[in-house]
């Protein structure tokens, strides 16, 4: 069974159309299991009603004109459970109904199963047959993975409008939501530009053209030069390598004819696409029916095919540079955007990021978090090449890409960017003032910076100090390690700029989902691996250059503040107060006056949760790093899209555990700060300040919100609100009670950038 869902999957992957790989998918289950019937219902959520759109073994007739209401029939009744149905004699069912248009009152046993993306029903897959029956497990297994697949291929239909049901009033696309991690907060909506990066086949986007007779003549010629460069390399190759071997190029310069490939790839552009993407559905084609061969040498041959197609499309790319039309307001979707491409696109054009791989904390969404760009990393299941030229609305907030939203959304959301723009314009008359509850409590608010834009965007904002400096970011932008000059520099510029406030640098942070291309680290299980501190003392090298370089570029300013992240243990913390101690009389020896800062570690694991008395009798202050706390005591990877929604920082136990951090510090008398996203969410921070933090450190354009909130909030009522949600076990009930509390005060508005909306 394992090996004929392969050969399913992958001939399912060369459909050109949802039609094709619904017919495909009925065909190949049917002869698989060996059952008389196998159909496809797909449900029309606005219709309230499914349709048959496919099927081997009914009357052919009857697909596209046979319709169910949501409970009708054993279909309906396998939506509403979500679960399969199997009968031996389907017709003595009570929810039996029998549709004479089918011809389906031969055929007794019945399975039927839910076709689910995502928690929404999509449609049921049905198989049938004439003897009396009930299908075993196996059959069933089998059944419920097939549909697990034909859920992707369908949404992905409806997300780039290729999906089209009978019963259907819709003549436009009908609206789909894909989820994702939020990279850089906001909302945005415009029209999607999709950007491929070169000579990557899958990555090319479809797209029609008018202009036929052109598009061929430029394949034409990428042909006619790969042939050249292929005759040219089996020249340059004919004595060092076998005759059969020699061969090969033979048979690559036939694949590459005019009339074999070439026919094919111009009939495909013949009938409207642009010949990139015509080469591609020609390459996928054949390399499909090389992966479905039994013979592994004739299944090898893919590989053969698919560097050809490489070939031709990086020859084609390079006569047919992507021209791309802005739109004023477009949303910019790659399979994995980077920096290079940022730097293409007409800033005063763009509104919105998203990328399919990467995370919330790579290099692109630092940038767009810098930039003021809502962005949203890993949709995995957002169908990118083919959604161009779609509306898309980007929710930076909560992580959700609408492809073809309805009108009534789009009006909700539009709503939302007017509010919180109004809102923010307002927000600047508090840049100069203090954050003073309404009952004189003072609690400082600093910033997290990475960039130079950072620092110009926090002085703004009125941010009072530096609570997190991610170092990691100069390393990141550069194709070697920065010198002890360069960093002196780096970090000059940051402690000159905030001076006399103070800078909290912490020492390099990498591992995990944070890489240096020149230093790679590769691991099974990298947020559990080598970072952060166990990689600085285990190279002191790096260890010592950094905090020489931060210790002299402090030098007549005496406002650092040192921070060691992804602390575990007591034996860390004095391994690297020692480096601290040694690198600090170097410098002191080579004549430069500075003196010894405070330095602080970041509790970050479970496991520093439970030593920060041990922690605190060794440093000057803690600082809390929640979004890994967050997603190490949960179990749960905050990147990956797919567990998304199990990450929460409202959880009990997360909660339980920044209070048991702060009672511990302050019984040792040391100060304790926070720099993770919870501080600059205003119904966390509120939280965050009756549990007794002593510092919130946020992205600065958080920082108006948050301080607007708390000069309206007194701190007695914090408290309040702090036992009441202590109390409760579910996260989105807490977070409810909070946001609730915060409305029944009237500040509703500082939610608005949150607000769910319907959809």
């Amino acid at each position: 069974m394992l090996s004929t869902l392969r050969r399913i999957v992958q001939e399912v992957g060369t459909a050109r159309d949802l039609q094709a790989a619904l017919d495909i998918i009925v065909r190949s289950v049917r002869l698989a299991m060996c059952t008389d019937v196998c159909s496809v219902y797909l449900y029309d959520d606005d219709a309230d009603r499914y349709t048959l759109m496919a099927s081997e073994g009914l009357n052919r007739k009857a697909i596209g004109r046979v319709t169910l209401s949501r409970s009708e029939g054993l279909v309906g009744q396998v939506g509403l459970r979500e679960e399969p149905i199997n009968l031996e004699d389907a017709a003595s069912h009570p929810k039996f109904r029998y549709l004479e248009e089918t011809g389906e009152e031969r055929f007794r046993s019945f399975l039927g199963v839910p076709i689910i993306h995502h928690r929404n029903l999509l449609g049921v897959l049905v198989v049938q047959q004439a003897v009396k029956r009930r299908f075993d497990e196996s059959e069933e297994s089998f059944l419920v993975t097939m549909s697990a697949q034909l859920a992707g291929v369908i949404a992905h239909a409806e997300a780039t409008g290729s999906l089209h049901i009978p019963s259907s009033s819709h003549e436009k696309p009908r609206q789909s939501r894909f989820m994702g991690v939020a990279g850089s907060p906001g909302i945005a909506i415009g029209t999607a530009v999709v950007l491929a990066p070169p000579a990557d086949l899958a990555a090319v986007p479809e797209k029609e053209t008018d202009d036929i007779d052109g598009e061929i003549q430029l394949f034409r010629q990428a042909l006619c030069s790969v042939r050249d460069q292929m005759s040219r390399t089996a020249e340059k190759l004919a004595g060092s390598i076998p005759p059969e071997e020699q061969a090969l190029f033979d048979v690559y310069l036939r694949m590459l004819d005019d009339n074999a490939l070439g026919a094919e790839v111009e009939t495909a552009i013949k009938k409207g696409q642009w010949a990139q993407g015509a080469l591609r559905e020609v390459i996928e084609e054949h390399v499909g029916h090389f992966e479905k061969m039994d013979d592994p040498y004739l299944r090898e041959r893919a590989v053969d095919v698919r560097d050809l197609g490489r070939r031709v499309l990086a020859s084609l790319q390079q006569q047919q540079a992507q021209e791309v039309t802005w739109p004023d307001e477009a949303v910019v979707i790659s399979e994995e955007l980077t920096p290079a491409m940022l730097g293409e696109i007409p800033r005063h054009k763009l509104v919105g990021l998203v990328s399919v791989q990467g995370s919330g904390n790579s290099h692109v969404a630092i940038l767009a978090r810098a930039m003021g760009v809502p962005t949203i990393m890993g949709a995995v299941d957002l169908p990118w090449e083919r959604v161009g030229g779609r509306e898309l609305i980007v929710d930076g907030n909560l992580g959700r890409v609408y492809a073809s939203p309805a009108a009534e959304l789009v009006s909700q959301y539009r709503q939302l960017i007017d509010e919180e723009q109004a809102f923010v314009e307002g927000l600047e008359a508090l840049k100069d003032e203090p954050c003073l509850t309404p009952d004189h409590y003072r609690l400082p608010l600093w910033v997290n910076t990475g960039l130079m834009t950072d620092t110009v965007r926090s002085l703004d904002k009125g941010a009072e100090g530096v609570g997190l400096y991610r170092t990691e970011v100069p390393f990141m932008i550069r194709e070697r390690f920065p010198s002890e000059k360069e960093q002196e520099e780096i970090y000059r510029d940051q402690l000159k700029a905030f001076a006399p406030k103070p800078v909290t640098i912490r020492t390099l942070d990498i591992g995990g989902d944070k890489s240096l291309s020149y230093f790679p680290i590769k691991e099974e299980n990298p947020f559990l691996g080598w970072r952060g501190i166990r990689v600085t003392l285990d190279h002191p090298e790096i260890f010592l250059v950094q905090i020489r370089a931060m210790l002299k570029a402090s030098a007549g300013l005496d406002n650092l503040r040192i921070m060691l992240p992804m602390i575990s243990g007591v034996p860390e913390v004095e391994e690297a107060l020692y480096l601290i101690h040694r690198a600090y009389h170097e410098v002191l020896s080579e004549g430069v006056d500075v003196q010894l800062p405070p330095i602080g570690v970041m509790v970050e694991v479970p496991a520093a949760v439970y030593q920060v008395k041990d922690f605190a009798r060794r440093v000057d202050f803690l600082s809390i790093g929640s979004n890994d706390l967050t997603q190490y005591i949960l179990a749960v990877d905050r990147n990956n899209p797919r567990v998304a929604e199990l990450y929460h920082s409202f959880h009990p136990a997360v909660l339980q555990a920044l209070q048991k951090v702060v009672n511990d510090a302050h019984k040792e008398g040391k100060p304790v700060s926070i720099c993770g996203e919870m501080a600059g969410d205003p119904a966390a921070a509120v939280l965050l300040m009756a549990m007794g933090f002593d510092i919130l450190s946020m992205n600065a354009t958080h920082l108006p919100r948050v301080k607007w909130a708390l000069r309206n909030i007194p701190l007695e009522h914090a408290k309040e609100i702090l036992d009441d949600v202590m109390e409760m076990d579910n996260p989105r009930v807490i977070r409810s009670a909070v946001e609730l509390a915060l409305r029944h005060r009237g500040l509703e508005k500082v939610l608005a950038g949150r607000a769910d909306v319907a959809g």
